[in-house]
Parts: structure tokens; sequence; C-alpha cells
């Protein structure tokens, strides 16, 4: 895996908020080969796109984010994955489900996202 993910993946149950994260990544080098709106969508797109990472609502609409990053993690240690909410106070049963950093949805536009992406088994959770 490069320093910096490239291919990401952006599960959100909100179409403006994913457009706004496509936008924001794609501004910073990234390549968005995918979105989902829900977990069971999440899963399957990961899968059939195969991403280096992914950034993820906490709240879906089907499932819940952190289990939804359980299995991503699972299946790819390696994979780099951010968890987002709307909600400022992250629940800590975040911090053991394999994400790299959990995030509040209007931090990411000043968020260091190659720093937050890069080498999901490498590091420990962090809340930023």
């Amino acid at each position: 895996m490069s320093s910096q993910p490239q291919r990401v993946l952006i599960i959100d149950d909100h179409a403006p908020f994913r457009a706004a994260a496509r936008e924001l990544l794609e501004r910073r080098g990234f390549t968005v080969v995918g979105e989902a709106d829900g977990a069971k969508a999440g899963l399957e797109a990961a899968e059939a796109v195969a991403p280096e990472a992914v950034v993820l609502d906490v709240q879906l609409p089907d499932g819940n984010g952190i289990d939804v990053c359980k299995a991503l993690t699972e299946a790819n240690p390696t994979l780099a994955v951010l968890l987002v909410s709307a909600d400022e106070h992250h629940d800590r049963s975040a911090d053991d489900c394999g994400a790299v950093a959990f995030l509040a949805k209007r931090r990411l536009v000043s968020a260091d996202l190659g720093g937050l992406l890069r080498g999901g088994a490498d590091r420990p959770p962090t809340d930023v």
C-alpha cells in the first residue's frame, strides 16, 4: 500500500455529505471509487471496488457504522476506515472496531485526510 491511500469508498446515508466528501477527497488527490447509502450497500460496494480507505458514517439507516467497520477491517486489516458523524461526541465502542480515527463531519474540511487515512492496521485509533 502507498503511504497515502488513493482509492476511497464513501458510506453515508446523506447524499449532500457524500457529494461534499467526494469533492473534498478528489481535490486532495484521492480517487473516490464508490459511494453507498447504507450498511448493506456499503459492505457490497467494498467487496466490489476494493478500496484502500473508507469514509464511514457511524449512523446508517440499516445498521451501525461501527459494526460495518468491524466487518470491513476483519476482511481487510490494512483497510483504513475513518468513522464520521454529525455528533461531536463519539461512542467509545468505536475505539475497538478497527477504525484509524473518528472525526466530526464538520471537521472534515480542515482534517489531514492523508494522515488520517494512512495505514489502517498500523495505527491506533485517534479522536480528532
